[in-house]
C-alpha cells in the first residue's frame, strides 16, 4: 500500500510539472535588451490595449513578459525576422538544426562566413541563434556590406539550444503577426486603442557610444527624426505608445515639447570597449499617456 501511495504521489507530481507551462523569455541576447527593466517598465504600461506592437523587437523581453493576445512584432533585421518566423512555425526542425552546432572557435568562424541567402530558412535561423549565443557579448553587428562581423566569444559552457524555451516561445508566437519592414511601415495599421512599445537603436550620447549597425544602413539622426514624426502620427490616431531611448543631449526637451511624459530610468550597459565606461546609465522613457 505504501509503495502504491508513493507511486501515485510521484505520478501526480510529474503531471503537475507537465501542466505548468514555462514562461517564454528571449531566445537571443540583444544589446540594450530590457530584461533588467521589466519591473520598472511594467509599472508604466497602460491599463489595457487592443493589439500590441513592437516595431524594433530585438530580443523581445517586453513582448515575452507583456505581449499576450493579438500582437505584431517587427524588425528590419532580416536574419532576426527569419529566426522569429522559424521559432513560430518550425520549432522542432530548428531544435534539430541547432543540435548540429557546437562551441569551437574555428567552427564559429566557418559558420560566420556562410552566406545566409544560400541556406534554408531553418539553417539561417539556427546559424543566427548559434552566432548570437557564442559570439562576443551577444552582439549583432554588421559591416557596410551587411555581413555579420562579431568576433568569437569566450564562455565556459554556452547553451546553444534551449529547447524548452524555444517551444514556449513558439507557442506564444502562434497569435503573433511577424513583419520584416521599416518601422514606419510596420506601424501604419496601428489604430485607436492599440499599444506600441518602441525600443529603437539608441541616439548616441557620444561619438564613442554610437552603436547602430544592426543593419547595413545603420540608424542615424535622420531615422531618429523620422521616428519622432512617427510618434506624432501615432498620437494623432489615438495609439498609446511607450518609447525607450538614450538620454542624449536635447532628446528629453524635444519629447517634452511635444507634450509627452518623459521619465528617466537607470539601466546597466556593458557594451563599451572601455570597462571604466560600463555601468549604470540614464535612459529616457517617453509616453503619450498617464
Amino acid at each position: 500500500m505504501l509503495a502504491e501511495s508513493l507511486d501515485t504521489t510521484a505520478t501526480t507530481a510529474r503531471a503537475r510539472r507537465r501542466s505548468v507551462r514555462p514562461v517564454p523569455r528571449p531566445f537571443v541576447k540583444w544589446v540594450g535588451g530590457k530584461t533588467q527593466l521589466l519591473a520598472t517598465l511594467g509599472e508604466m504600461l497602460p491599463a489595457s490595449w487592443g493589439r500590441y506592437f513592437e516595431p524594433f523587437v530585438g530580443g523581445g523581453a517586453m513582448f515575452w513578459r507583456n505581449g499576450e493576445g493579438d500582437s505584431v512584432l517587427n524588425d528590419f533585421n532580416a536574419e532576426l525576422a527569419t529566426t522569429y518566423r522559424i521559432v513560430r512555425d518550425e520549432v522542432d526542425s530548428l531544435i534539430t538544426a541547432l543540435g548540429e552546432h557546437y562551441y569551437d572557435k574555428d567552427y564559429y568562424y566557418e559558420v560566420r562566413a556562410l552566406e545566409p541567402a544560400k541556406m534554408t530558412p531553418v539553417q539561417r535561423a539556427a546559424r543566427m541563434i548559434f552566432l548570437n549565443r557564442t559570439g562576443f557579448n551577444g552582439l549583432y553587428r554588421v559591416n557596410r556590406k551587411g555581413r555579420f562581423n562579431v568576433p568569437f566569444g569566450r564562455y565556459s559552457n554556452p547553451r546553444i539550444c534551449d529547447d524548452e524555451n524555444l517551444r514556449a516561445c513558439s507557442e506564444r508566437l502562434k497569435r503573433t503577426e511577424l513583419r520584416n519592414e521599416d518601422f514606419e511601415v510596420a506601424l501604419a495599421d496601428a489604430d485607436t486603442g492599440d499599444f506600441v512599445y518602441l525600443d529603437p537603436p539608441y541616439a548616441p550620447v557620444s561619438k564613442s557610444a554610437n552603436f547602430t549597425t544592426y543593419t547595413a544602413g545603420g540608424f542615424g539622426d535622420a531615422e531618429q527624426r523620422r521616428l519622432r514624426r512617427t510618434l506624432k502620427a501615432l498620437d494623432a490616431r489615438g495609439v498609446n505608445f511607450m518609447l525607450s531611448n538614450s538620454a542624449a543631449e536635447g532628446l528629453a526637451e524635444a519629447y517634452s515639447d511635444d507634450g509627452w511624459n518623459v521619465d528617466i530610468v537607470r539601466a546597466s550597459r556593458n557594451v563599451n570597449s572601455k570597462a571604466s565606461r560600463r555601468g549604470k546609465v540614464n535612459e529616457l522613457v517617453v509616453r503619450n499617456y498617464r
